[in-house]
């Protein structure tokens, strides 16, 4: 029997998503929106190139939860995107709901699935889903880690003119303009990075990385990404359905590593069949403990204000 995975929201990053399920063979797929036709539609077209691509899995489309019910896992990726000069802070409100009715929804139809949170302001969703779920930590994981180390890599291999996959590297952080890509960790095949590039270019590089959404959003005027995250965040559901254990920097509930409390923060996991597995504290030195302390002090703000503005409701 094929496992089965929901996603939730049918704009372009969640038919990417979809896309990425069907054609790896992952799982079947629901595809959740609320907008009426749009769920069904692209679900169909979907299932349509199987015949043509070599793929076997049912992609459903809906409007409302009945048919996720017992997914093991569900991709939550409804949300308003960012907009030309919008930070990822000002969606927090107008997200809050969406998340919060997405998860009271899936928990209910799947209460032993994993979580896996793709919408922004990322961190705080994932607090918004930990809370709203009620599930164990580590059933509730934010897919921000892997995209911004995605595209760290991709920028170094642009520089040096080689594989991507050669390039061995760590985002920590919180997804946003505070990430903290660890350049002492970078390395080309082994080699250190340091070596191979001035300390200009790499610094270049790191703030490329952390405007990298933007960056595109800046080119796309009305959306923004959705390849790249759709593609991350399939990687951790096919490391936690096929139990293959991957290290992956993902968005997880922190309770005293690094000195962090009740906070979602990207750190370094393990993925498996039970979700996070393992957390792996990285020894930081001073610069790269302050950058991730600024960082989770920006992810301590946004889950206030979400506290704040719910209290008095």
């Amino acid at each position: 029997m094929r496992k089965k995975v929901t996603v939730v929201g049918a704009g372009n990053v969640g038919a990417s998503c979809a896309l990425w399920l069907a054609s790896k063979e992952v799982a079947d797929v629901v595809l959740v929106d609320v907008v009426d036709g749009v769920p069904q539609g692209k679900g169909l077209d979907l299932l349509q190139s199987g015949p043509v691509e070599g793929f076997d899995v049912q992609i459903t489309g809906a409007n409302d939860y009945e048919p996720t019910a017992n997914s093991d896992v569900v991709v939550i990726t409804a949300g308003f995107p960012r907009k030309p000069g919008m930070s990822r802070d000002d969606l927090l409100m107008a997200n809050y709901e969406i998340v919060k009715n997405a998860t009271e929804q899936a928990a209910k139809q799947s209460p032993n699935a994993v979580l896996i949170i793709v919408t922004n302001p990322l961190d705080a969703m994932c607090w918004t889903a930990f809370t709203v779920s009620r599930f164990p930590k580590n059933r509730v994981i934010g897919m921000a880690g892997v995209l911004d180390t995605a595209r760290y890599r991709t920028f170094l291999a642009q520089e040096l003119s080689v594989s991507v996959e050669s390039i061995q590297a760590l985002v920590l952080g919180g997804h946003g303009d505070t990430m903290v890509p660890l350049v002492r960790l970078t390395s080309v095949a082994g080699i250190p990075l340091t070596e191979l590039l001035s300390k200009e270019r790499i610094d270049a590089i790191v703030q490329r990385t952390r405007d990298g959404g933007a960056e595109i959003v800046k080119y796309l005027k009305t959306g923004s990404a959705y390849y790249a995250p759709a593609a991350s965040a399939i990687e951790m559901v096919e490391s936690v359905l096929k139990d293959k254990k991957k290290v992956l920097p993902c968005a997880a509930y922190l309770e005293g590593e690094y000195g962090y409390n009740g906070l979602f923060v990207g750190v370094p996991v393990k993925l498996g069949a039970n979700g996070i597995e393992k957390i792996y504290e990285v020894q930081l030195n001073a610069d790269e403990k302050a950058m991730l302390d600024k960082s989770a002090a920006s992810v301590q703000d946004l889950v206030n204000v979400i506290r704040q503005k719910t209290a008095s409701q």
